[in-house]
This record gives C-alpha cells, structure tokens and sequence, in this order.
C-alpha cells in the first residue's frame, strides 16, 4: 500500500464519520423540533381548554368597550378626569338597560302563565269572541275568524285538539327562555370585563398593537384602528338603527294603546338586531289593530308600522361604514352573514373579517399593479 492509498482511505474515513456526524445532528435537531412544537401544542390546548368558557364574554367584552370608549371619554371629561367614576357610571347604566327590561319580560310571563294556568283549572279562562271586521283581513281573514271563533266557543276543545303542537311550542319557548336568561348573565359578565378594557385602554392597545405588526408587519397598526372603526360602524349601523327603531315601534304601540307594548318592543329591538323585517311583529299587531280601534287610527298606526319597518333602508346607510375604508356594501354583507355563521357576535366579527379581507385584497392589487408599472 502507498502512502496515497493510505491517504485517500484517511479523507474517506473522515468524510464517512462527518456524514455520520451531520446525520445524527439533524436527527438530534428534528427531535428537540418536534419536542419543542408539541409542548407548545400541549400548553397552546391547555390554554384553549382553560379559557374556553370566557372566550365569548371577552368577545363581547372587547365589542362593548370599543362601542362605548367614546361616550367613556366624555364622562371622563365630564366627571373630573376619573376613569374609576366614569367606568363604574356606564356599568351602571348598561346594568340597568339590561335588567330592568329582562325583569319586565320575565315579570309579564309569570303573570300571563299564571293567568293561563289559574283560568284553566278553575275553568274560567275565555277567549272573547272575534270582530266581523277579522274576516275582512287579506289571505287569512276567513281562518283567522273561525278558528278564534271555535276557541271562543270551547276553548277545551281547541287546545285538545292543538295539544301536540302546544306541548312543542312550550317547550322549545322554556328552552329559548333558558337561553336568553344565560344569555343575560354572559352580557353582564362581559359588562364588567368591558368596564376593565377601558380602565387600561392605552395598555390593551398597545399589546394589539404589538400583536398585529409581530403577525402583519407595517399593516399590523392600521388593521387593528380600523377593527376598531368597524367594530364601531356595525354599533352604530346595526344596533343603533335596531334601538331606533324599537323606540320608534314602542312610542307607536303606546299611543295606539296595545297591551304589553313594552315586551312588544323588546320583541322589535331583537328582531332588528338579527336583521328581520320588523314588519312580521308589527303587522299582526297592526291587525289587531283594526279589531279594537276604528278605521282611522287603525290606519294611521298601520302607516306608522310600515314606516318604522323601512326606516333602517334609510338609516343603515347614514351610519354602516361611517369612518371606515371600506365599501359600506362589504361591512353589510360582512355583518349579515357573519351573524347567520356565527350568531350576534357574527355582525361584528363577519364585519372585521371581511373588512380586512378586502383591504388585504386591495393593498394585493395595488401591490401587483405597482410592480408592473
């Protein structure tokens, strides 16, 4: 053997050892890697599982509070520069926009069970017997008249003969109340939360801040002033039309003189809110109205419903998409089917998503026509 061979054996030897060497560095490497992404994993599920029940409420909460920063900043001025003062005001406040209406429904329910119940076991429960002018209502004036006027005459019968659909409507009404009173909990909850983003607004925005840019870069700080924006266009264009148009349908329901026009109300302002034409509440009670007035207050009060139904086509555009850089078409759409996915939290989220979607799509193709040019 020569001293090349022996040479040429030793650079092998060494080169064979180095890949060995490489290889079990990148063995060693993809394991810590691995290790490493699944304790992030474990601890990311962790925190999930721990603050999943409070995911919604802080929603709400961040929602709330970006929605009434403004009037926050008023009462602030307004009360001596003391945020404290001013926070515990607007819980205050909202508290009482929530609770007084809740016990009102909940109040006329009781009552009206216990009404229905008592008028039943002592048989003294009667349906007063229907007006001819019912048969002069369009499409369903003839049914509506023989069936109100069978329960008039034996009421038993009647609800025997409805019991199957009475029972399922009961009971899906007990399970949609017991979702609205946990629904009432969780807003007051997120009420106080709320109240604690505005105490530490500069350091919430700040972490928002840092957050966005660290995800987004030099978008970061613009996206979340405009999340901000929108949160507060679709409050403005969505829940404040929807309250608008509740004072305006309970100021009618007042005047005209029909029973429970709060709880009528109510029913108006949630309609609203999910987006439904007020006009499928206020036409039945429109109706009703032509059974116990006379023709021209039953009339004008049929015009007032009609008018309080279309408002929010001229409303929403005066107030969605108010300050914000984007098409007032996509906050809508955004809202609209946000809240079909998603619920009432939808209108707010859809909104953003969509908000900041079409701006990514924008800035994409300004982007692509630049690099042409």
């Amino acid at each position: 053997m020569t001293a090349s061979d022996s040479n040429s054996g030793t650079t092998s030897g060494t080169t064979a050892n180095n890949e060995v060497n490489e290889n079990q560095l990148y063995i060693r490497k993809m394991i810590d890697t691995t290790i490493s992404i699944g304790i992030v994993f474990i601890l990311i599920s962790g925190c999930y599982l721990i603050m999943h029940p409070f995911i919604l409420p802080v929603i709400w909460a961040i929602v709330i509070a970006v929605g009434l920063f403004p009037a926050f900043l008023k009462l602030k001025t307004w009360l001596g520069n003391s945020e404290k003062l001013s926070a515990t005001t607007i819980v205050l406040l909202s508290l009482s926009l929530i609770i007084a209406p809740a016990i009102m429904m909940s109040s006329s329910i009781v009552d009206s069970v216990q009404y229905i119940s008592t008028g039943l076991e002592q048989e003294s429960l009667a349906v007063p017997p229907p007006s001819e002018k019912v048969k002069e209502w369009p499409v369903i004036g003839e049914q509506t008249y023989q069936f109100w006027l069978s329960a008039s005459e034996n009421l038993e019968a009647v609800l025997k003969q409805f019991a199957p659909e009475i029972k399922s409507f009961s009971s899906g009404l007990l399970s949609a109340l017991a979702g609205i009173g946990g629904g009432i909990l969780q807003f007051i909850f997120s009420i106080f939360i709320a109240a604690a983003f505005m105490l530490n607004a500069d350091k919430c925005n700040s972490a928002l801040v840092k957050t966005a840019t660290r995800i987004m870069g030099s978008r970061g700080p613009s996206t979340i002033e405009m999340s901000g924006k929108t949160i507060l266009s679709v409050a403005q264009g969505v829940l404040g039309v929807a309250l608008i148009q509740a004072i305006l349908a309970g100021i009618g329901l007042v005047i005209a003189g029909i029973p429970g026009a709060g709880l009528w109300a109510l029913i108006v302002l949630l309609a609203a809110v999910m987006q439904l034409p007020v006009l499928i509440i206020l036409g039945p009670i429109a109706a009703y109205g032509f059974t116990v007035m006379g023709t021209l207050p039953a009339s004008v009060f049929l015009i007032w419903c009609v008018v309080v139904s279309i408002s929010d086509a001229i409303l929403k555009p005066m107030f969605l998409g108010r300050g914000v850089d984007v098409p007032m078409l996509v906050i809508l759409l955004g809202a609209i089917g946000g809240m079909l996915a998603a619920g009432i939290i939808g209108l707010f989220i859809g909104a953003i998503v969509l908000a900041i979607s079409y701006q990514l799509f924008v800035a994409w193709i300004d982007q692509a026509e630049t690099q042409e040019a």
